[in-house]
């Protein structure tokens, strides 16, 4: 059997790992003990993200013709890629927040919704809350103003019972 047919199953499962994700985070993982590398892909897992560590060759070969293209360049030295299709900022989030508690941790760049960001940008889209967190606060300002005006009708109903009956003994 050639090598090629060994390596087209791997460059498929990454190809497809790629394909309409909203996001791709490569990272170099280098130094991470058993113990962080089990704890940083229990968080990813549980997030939806998938990690899995690939050959530079094969990432580079699935890469061509897609959005994740302009990470070849960063494909230098040992490489895992974590991939969501759901949640763009999930895999930068929980990559950037693990990596300062894991120094050896190296986020190298990614690409979210389509674009190809360095490290830096990769932070900053590491900042930006869950979606979940996003909704809960756009209900919570809906509710809000809601939830004083309910107040304002229960206080202006309390007082009009409470002048009632005084109109009613009047007459």
């Amino acid at each position: 059997m050639a090598k090629v047919e060994l390596k087209q199953p791997v460059v498929q499962e990454i190809s497809k790992a790629i394909e309409g994700a909203q996001s791709v985070v490569l990272v170099d993982h280098r130094g991470l003990t058993v113990q962080q590398d089990t704890e940083l892909r229990k968080q990813l897992r549980e997030a939806g993200v998938t990690y899995k560590v690939y050959k530079n060759t094969m990432m580079n070969f699935a890469f061509k013709g897609t959005d994740c293209e302009g990470l070849s360049d960063l494909l230098n030295g040992p490489s895992a890629i974590a991939v969501s299709k759901d949640d763009a900022t999930a895999p930068a989030r929980i990559l950037c927040e693990f990596a300062k508690k894991a120094p050896k941790l190296e986020v190298k760049g990614g690409v979210v919704e389509g674009k190809v960001l360095d490290v830096a940008a990769i932070g900053e889209v590491a900042q930006i809350p869950s979606r979940e967190v996003l909704l809960g606060r756009l209900f919570g300002s809906f509710q809000s103003p809601i939830a004083s005006f309910a107040r304002i009708i229960k206080q202006i109903a309390e007082k009009d019972s409470e002048g009632a009956p005084a109109e009613a003994a009047e007459a």
